[in-house]
């Protein structure tokens, strides 16, 4: 899985940084999966080497205008362009409310399937949301000014390697043979032997992980949705001196990003929705926050437009 970002400015957009919207693309489907969807979030995928035409699953933290006013025009674009074969939104549930009276009111008209599903249940009842091949989808509430929801993306344990050196010591005839024992089936050969799968792979290798979280403040919840994840993504919208505001105002700080993945034990932490107080030349810059977030959380990075990350285990990390 490789995740982009395509804004990471909180409230409004800067020159350098659109506000929220994250894509993670999965190789195996074709398919590209965005979290959230700022205003002009179309226009960061045409500046991108992402294909919409790929766009299979939207989902939504929650409902504030800088993570959905760019839905309604993205959704009308996919439709002019003719080729959806349709998509599939998770958010809130005033969600469904807000885009239909968008299409209504703009005589707007989407020509694919379109599926808009609410995820409260799901979130408070620790329910699986999404359960699609080798990925499952979990979400979680969070503590924000209007309901919001981090969402967590697993790959399926994989197969264990397989052992081809056995395989040609017992000649066993190469091609679908060796692909049904990788997957655990039992073969019988013509010569009457029977081989079981489970005897020429090694134990599941573990897929990778990832989560999304914005907007909150410090969260329990958060670090129970993070736990052991390869990459967690988490929302930095003040400095550690502006924890008053914060709190106020429902955010987090970079230190509160790095004690969620600290005490979660992720691999790996992306800082992103940095507030535009924080520009390169003011008093207080993203690399302050960065460092604030090293200095509990070593490794870490800072996300900016159009940075492309691979979602690796750790196992591949290292």
């Amino acid at each position: 899985m490789q995740v982009t970002f395509l804004g990471t400015s909180s409230g409004v957009p800067t020159r350098n940084r659109n506000v929220s919207a994250m894509v993670l693309r999965i190789p195996q489907h074709s398919e590209l999966w965005l979290f959230d969807c700022g205003e002009g979030t179309q226009h960061q995928f045409l500046r991108s080497e992402l294909r919409i035409s790929q766009l299979k699953k939207i989902f939504i933290t929650h409902m504030h205008g800088d993570h959905i006013f760019g839905l309604p025009g993205l959704l009308a674009s996919l439709g002019l362009s003719g080729n959806s074969s349709g998509v599939d939104i998770f958010g809130p549930s005033p969600l469904r409310e807000y885009l239909h009276g968008v299409f209504r009111s703009s005589s707007s008209k989407v020509s694919y399937p379109l599926g808009i599903n609410p995820v409260e249940e799901a979130a408070h009842n620790r329910k699986v949301l999404v359960d699609e091949d080798d990925l499952l989808v979990r979400c979680i509430p969070l503590k924000h000014r209007v309901p919001a929801y981090a969402y967590r993306v697993d790959q399926k344990p994989k197969p264990g390697r397989f052992n081809l050196e056995l395989a040609k010591e017992l000649n066993i005839p190469a091609g679908p043979i060796y692909s049904a024992l990788h997957r655990g089936e039992t073969i019988k050969l013509e010569d009457g032997r029977i081989f079981h799968g489970k005897d020429f792979t090694g134990p599941p290798r573990p897929g990778a992980s990832m989560v999304y979280c914005t907007d909150t403040v410090f969260s329990e919840e958060a670090i129970e949705l993070a736990n052991e994840v390869d990459l967690l993504i988490h929302e930095a919208t003040f400095s550690h001196k502006d924890s008053e505001m914060a709190y106020q105002r429902a955010h987090s700080t970079s230190t509160m990003a790095a004690q969620i993945a600290l005490e979660a034990n992720v691999g790996q932490l992306v800082l992103t929705h940095l507030s535009p107080r924080y520009a390169p030349n003011n008093e207080i810059t993203p690399t302050d926050l960065l460092n604030e977030a090293k200095a509990i959380f070593p490794n870490t990075l800072l996300a900016k437009d159009f940075l492309q990350l691979e979602v690796k285990t750790r196992c591949n990390s290292s």
